[in-house]
């Protein structure tokens, strides 16, 4: 089932064209690849089926090069997000039933049709082709809308209710789409509605990254990292697993979409991805620690006005061990909420 609507989704959107197959072309592979939707408290929502071009028989040059896909960035959301409380808008989340990426191809890409989809009356290859962005502003009158896309799961906040029907019909109408109501599992976000603004979670996701680590035992720690040394490069113990040190600070680096108090921690640890040591896995655990004793910490966006733009910045002094370089920090409010924040080493010594 889950095939059949992967498949009929894409003849509807028409994204390929059938041809004859031409003399001494390189006809990749295909393959699907299949997943479960879950809902925010990880109960089981619907099977999932895609279906992709195989890329590892693609050959550089010939059928393939450099690309390059836009992602949503996490200051984009929470900014709309604000904008929209702000506003008292409704904030709806939609869902494409069948996802495909869009992106202008500039080679000519020739792939097999998959075995029981095949269409008898044409051979066996398609030519994809199609382009897109990840976030829409429209405006209509004095209307306005914000439509936030990353891939298959859709934010759409509207200033009217006839704005956001007319758009959700227009999408209806091109699309294979589903209304999941208000906004409440985004990227794997929980987001909670309440009387005084919007909280954004990610409960389950520091559940899994704590069972990850195989730290569901461990004591809490107060703070994500020692105040007093700083990390280095020369320590002589090497960490015997760098891949799941490499794992778990790329899960730690998504979890600050919603905790800024973990940032700088998490930068640290992120320093060593090359070589990671023991000293460095023991920074790591530290933070992991301290997100176990505080689950139900998030993220709080509340209505505010006027919505202006305010910014703080700093930096220690030569505070790298190794490079003598500053680590910089700023933070960026839109009226009164938190929207982009970052600590990041200087590139260059002054």
């Amino acid at each position: 089932m889950a095939m059949e609507d992967e498949y009929k989704t894409l003849i509807k959107n028409k994204m390929w064209e059938l041809v004859p197959r031409p003399p001494n072309v390189h006809v990749i592979r295909y393959m699907w690849i299949f997943r479960h939707k879950e809902h925010s408290d990880g109960s089981f929502e619907r099977h999932q089926a895609r279906l992709v071009g195989d890329g590892k028989t693609q050959q550089v040059g010939v059928d393939c090069g450099d690309t390059f896909s836009p992602v949503m960035k996490p200051a984009t959301i929470r900014t709309v997000l604000s904008l929209a409380l702000s506003n008292a808008w409704p904030i709806h989340q939609l869902d494409v039933k069948n996802a495909f990426l869009h992106d202008e191809l500039e080679e000519t890409i020739y792939m097999h049709q998959p075995v029981d989809f095949r269409d008898p009356t044409h051979p066996d290859q398609w030519r994809t082709f199609k382009s897109d962005h990840s976030l829409f502003i429209h405006r209509k009158g004095i209307d306005m809308a914000y439509l936030l896309l990353y891939v298959d799961d859709i934010i759409l906040t509207t200033s009217s209710d006839d704005l956001r029907q007319s758009i959700m019909t227009l999408l209806n109408s091109e699309f294979a789409m589903k209304d999941l109501g208000p906004l409440s599992y985004f990227l794997g976000i929980e987001i909670t509605r309440y009387a005084g603004g919007l909280f954004l979670s990610q409960k389950k996701y520091v559940e899994e990254i704590i069972e990850r680590a195989s730290m569901s035992s461990c004591r809490p720690s107060a703070m994500p990292v020692d105040t007093k040394p700083k990390l280095s490069a020369t320590s002589t113990s090497p960490f015997k697993d760098p891949s799941l040190y490499r794992s778990l600070a790329g899960a730690l680096q998504y979890l600050t979409f919603t905790r800024p108090d973990i940032s700088y921690a998490v930068q640290q640890i992120f320093l060593f991805m090359h070589n990671p040591m023991e000293v460095h896995m023991n920074a790591l655990k530290r933070i992991v620690c301290y997100i176990k004793g505080t689950l139900d910490h998030g993220f709080h966006l509340y209505p505010s006005k006027p919505t202006t733009f305010i910014s703080y910045t700093d930096a220690d002094w030569g505070g790298c061990p190794d490079t003598r370089r500053s680590t910089s920090g700023y933070c960026v409010f839109l009226g009164d909420n938190l929207i982009s924040w970052s600590a990041k080493r200087q590139a260059t010594m002054s």
